[in-house]
């Protein structure tokens, strides 16, 4: 019975030793007390790897999709360095599109192209409306030192004009307790950051998918063109939905543009189209809301949705998402007038 209590003892102390251990090791090596503490905030943004197997176009493409420690995606970056941001959803962020063929790369492949010494750090997160690109001013970006960026591009359309896209996309905390605290714990303990950089190269798992493409996108293919697009839609005759829509647009815009100003920043919004122009009502009605704002505060805009004239087969695997021949040629629009307003600043 003795030697019992004496093991018991022994196996109490050593674990009692390993928790201070442990708690000296978090203290030190972790984020709980630095000024780069995310909080609850960013979950699941941090230092993430996923591997995909993706078919475009019948060619078999395996890659690894990274965020970095920051949140942005790609690889680590010192914040000083970071001077031009691009927010968008998930057609910025671009997960089923290999690094090198995304919008984001390639406008970085341009500028190194024209030896013009400027990088385009990506942080589109799929789901983000201009509610989320307020809530990053609000709790991402304050959470990162010396991070202090000169020009932000903003992707904006498809998720601001969707009726039915949830909420929580948008959101950046979740209400219950319990899983903010898991969130917390995610956020700062340098044991789960090491863990997970151990599980993403040795045990993660492989994103396949060979069905990207949706059948029958371009059956009876009509592309809507924006002069089609203003002939068709009416501003003077808005549904309470659409109604709604626009009014929840024009006060996300308004919250985004009080940081805007805080942070003292270049902003450039871009417009968006789908795989067959702008033939929705509500994408239309956000494109020309957005141009409005812009125009009324003097900041810069690129009418991605006045200068597409057509797509063609397979440039989108959906109706709103790019294959890597359309983001070629999305990338291709973009780029002179985007590389104008860059090297001028």
């Amino acid at each position: 019975m003795e030697k019992k209590k004496q093991a018991l003892k022994v196996i109490f102390y050593n674990f009692l030793i390993l928790l201070i251990i442990l708690i000296f090791f978090e203290v030190f090596f972790g984020y709980w007390f630095k000024d780069e503490n995310f909080g609850i905030y960013i979950r699941d943004q941090r230092n993430v790897e996923r591997k995909f197997d993706i078919n475009h176009y019948g060619q078999n493409y395996k890659y690894t999709f990274k965020r970095n420690s920051l949140g942005f995606i790609g690889n680590e970056i010192d914040p000083k360095k970071i001077k031009i941001v691009f927010e968008g959803g998930s057609t910025g962020e671009q997960q089923f599109t290999p690094p090198e063929f995304r919008i984001v790369d390639q406008l970085n492949s341009f500028l190194k192209n024209d030896q013009i010494d400027l990088q385009i750090i990506n942080a589109s997160k799929g789901g983000k409306t201009t509610r989320g690109y307020y809530n990053d001013f609000k709790s991402w970006f304050p959470k990162i030192k010396n991070f202090k960026p000169e020009i932000f591009i903003f992707y904006t359309g498809h998720n601001d004009a969707s009726l039915k896209l949830p909420k929580h996309f948008d959101n950046v905390k979740r209400s219950n307790y319990f899983d903010q605290l898991e969130d917390y714990i995610k956020n700062n303990s340098i044991i789960y950051e090491i863990k997970l950089k151990i599980q993403n190269k040795y045990f993660g798992k492989i994103r396949t998918n060979y069905g990207l493409y949706e059948k029958d996108l371009y059956d009876n293919y009509q592309y809507m063109d924006y002069l089609k697009a203003k002939m068709k839609f009416n501003f003077n005759e808005l549904n309470n939905e659409e109604l709604n829509l626009l009014d929840n647009f024009k006060k996300n815009l308004n919250n985004l543009n009080k940081e805007i100003s805080k942070m003292n920043i270049i902003p450039v919004f871009i417009t968006q189209v789908r795989f067959d122009g702008i033939s929705t009502k509500t994408l239309f009605i956000i494109n020309e809301t957005l141009k409005e704002f812009c125009n009324s505060n003097n900041f810069h805009i690129i009418k991605l949705d006045e200068m597409v004239k057509t797509f063609e087969k397979d440039d989108f695997y959906d109706k709103i998402h790019t294959g890597i021949n359309g983001s070629k040629k999305i990338s291709e629009i973009l780029y002179p007038e985007l590389k104008e307003i860059l090297i001028n600043y």
